[in-house]
């Protein structure tokens, strides 16, 4: 039996300007309900309306959660690209369609040398999914094809895939692959990198 998948995937997509104010205020105020509190009075997400804002600032906050604090301090220190690494890691942590997805194929096809990444290799894995995910076959097709746009929005965002639909290598810093590794050095799957670059990183 394969756990259920979490069918609420359809938001945005990394959310990296807003994640990075979110961190910092986190940081500052060690509580994540006190965060809420403060970008929904002070409006920090500059949302149009109150509810969207709250919205978007729970699937923040949900994703960031699954980060440790080592993690959301290199986030807010470091450079722009890694920062949408770390946001795709935690994007990859909370839906584990989307590590799934980062794995099987965003991996796979970079470590076999298939650069390409397109609306039917996500169709496939879908259709692949659906066989022992009943609750994906539940899923209208308008549904599904916004979780396409937004999955592949987060990976352009992160700097894994072109607006031509090809994929990049992601240099990770040896800290990064260092705090990985410390949770579990499998997550680094969720990379188009090869294993020979992480070795001689961590050497």
């Amino acid at each position: 039996m394969h756990d259920k998948y979490s069918l609420s995937l359809a938001t945005g997509g990394l959310f990296h300007p807003e994640s990075v104010l979110v961190t910092a205020l986190y940081l500052e105020l060690k509580d994540w309900q006190a965060v809420r509190d403060q970008v929904a009075a002070q409006n920090l997400l500059q949302a149009r309306t109150q509810s969207s804002s709250a919205r978007i600032c729970r699937e923040i906050v949900a994703r960031l959660k699954t980060l440790n604090d080592p993690m959301l301090h290199l986030l807010v220190e470091t450079h722009h690209q890694e920062q949408g690494y770390m946001l795709w890691l935690a994007a990859c942590r909370r839906y584990r369609f989307v590590s799934d997805f980062a794995v099987d194929v965003l991996h796979e096809r970079f470590t076999a040398l298939k650069r390409d990444l397109n609306y039917e290799d996500f169709d496939a894995f879908f259709n692949r999914k659906s066989e022992w995910h009943p609750e994906l076959d539940a899923l209208r097709p308008d549904t599904r094809n916004k979780w396409r746009r937004v999955l592949f929005k987060m990976l352009r965002e992160a700097d894994l895939l072109t607006v031509n639909h090809s994929i990049n290598a992601a240099p990770l810093s040896r800290r990064l692959i260092e705090l990985i590794s410390r949770d579990n050095g499998m997550e680094l799957s969720y990379f188009p990198i090869f294993e020979a670059d992480v070795k001689r990183m961590l050497q």
